[in-house]
């Protein structure tokens, strides 16, 4: 046997060794699993004779807060998205051994609301698309499903005016966000990006990744075909010869199709905030809460001026207010959507919501990540 022949054995050796070491470390992984979720059908089966709550963000939040201390304490290799990613994928796999849990978005399938879903109740979520945001409202009013994810806000675009007049409109509250940076993904089941005639997208998306199509196409006679989703635009790539397109990742995980380039979008700080809606639900106090209102104050002098005053004489920190119209009248009247510091139960925001009961329709308080 040669020198580089004894290498590769001892090599070879060496890795069995290590993969010897994770397969025990992973049974032991699934043996505290087991064990976790034990204790967490225990914990269901007293939420059912109590009627409270299965879902409690405020708990994930100190969860996820607690772990993340304990790895920087401990100088670990993960950092706090991974810790996050694995830690809420065990917190959904335990909400639905506690209950399952039937959850509607605004679809379709591969959609970034359904990309948003999956990441706050995890795979095993009975998931259910609709084609609106107001059909999203009514399966959550009509308790059709438990939960209901809709898009708020984009921090280039704006608000989504239909979610903020439907939670006007609709007898829901808000259960907690999911803020998610939107990534997009250019899939193809070419091998070279010449083969490529064909690519596919929402509109949108297209003008958000002007420079990668600048840069990988330049040369390219490929034509660029709007379609009214980035989903549909992955399912017609995972079946046409010589196409491609720009998704999100869950869409190309859920069509089978390869990734051949990542995180494509000219600005690496494109966010979008989801709302969960629930019905009759109320999050308890976490320390680090914000409540959302809708205030409808009446049409005279003064009215938001004097509103706004009675903010700061509490000291509570408004974060955002959205002016709306309304429409139930022939004036030019608006009403205001609401966001500020601090849960609805505290005493000084009590006091604010008091004042002025007749004219607040509060939301919820929902922990802020």
């Amino acid at each position: 046997m040669g020198f580089r022949g004894f290498l590769s054995i001892m090599h070879d050796k060496i890795l069995q060794e290590f993969r010897n070491k994770i397969d025990a470390i992973d049974n032991n992984l699934l043996l505290l699993l087991n064990e976790r979720m034990q204790i967490v059908k225990k914990i269901g089966d007293l939420k059912k004779q109590n009627q409270t709550a299965i879902y409690r963000p405020e708990r994930e939040k100190q969860i996820l807060a607690r772990l993340s201390e304990q790895n920087s304490q401990t100088e670990g290799l993960l950092n706090d998205l991974a810790i996050d990613a694995i830690f809420m994928e065990i917190f959904a796999a335990s909400r639905n051994l506690e209950l399952p849990e039937r959850v509607s978005y605004l679809g379709p399938e591969g959609s970034f609301t359904h990309q948003a879903a999956e990441s706050k109740f995890g795979f095993m979520s009975d998931y259910i698309p609709l084609k609106s945001i107001r059909d999203v409202f009514q399966s959550v009013n009509t308790e059709r499903v438990r939960f209901g994810i809709v898009p708020i806000e984009n921090n280039q675009e704006g608000f989504v005016d239909e979610t903020i007049d439907l939670l006007d409109e609709m007898d829901v509250q808000i259960v907690a966000e999911i803020i998610m940076p939107i990534h997009h993904t250019f899939v193809s089941k070419c091998e070279k990006l010449s083969d490529i005639k064909y690519i596919y997208s929402k509109d949108i998306a297209f003008k958000q990744c002007r420079n990668f199509l600048a840069n990988y196409f330049k040369d390219s006679s490929a034509e660029f075909i709007s379609v009214e989703s980035t989903s549909k635009a992955s399912k017609i790539a995972s079946e046409e010869e010589n196409s491609g397109a720009i998704c999100a990742n869950v869409a190309a995980k859920l069509f089978k199709v390869p990734i051949l380039f990542e995180n494509i979008e000219d600005n690496p700080n494109n966010k979008t905030r989801f709302y969960v809606l629930a019905k009759n639900f109320q999050n308890n106090i976490s320390g680090e809460d914000k409540t959302i209102l809708i205030a409808k104050l009446a049409n005279k002098a003064g009215s938001l001026a004097n509103f706004l005053q009675d903010f700061n004489e509490f000291q509570v920190n408004m974060t955002k207010i959205e002016s709306r119209p309304s429409r139930n009248n022939e004036q030019f009247n608006s009403w205001f959507y609401i966001e500020i510091e601090g849960h609805q139960q505290e005493t000084h925001l009590q006091n604010i919501i008091a004042r002025h009961q007749s004219q607040l329709k509060v939301l919820g308080s929902i922990v802020k990540w």
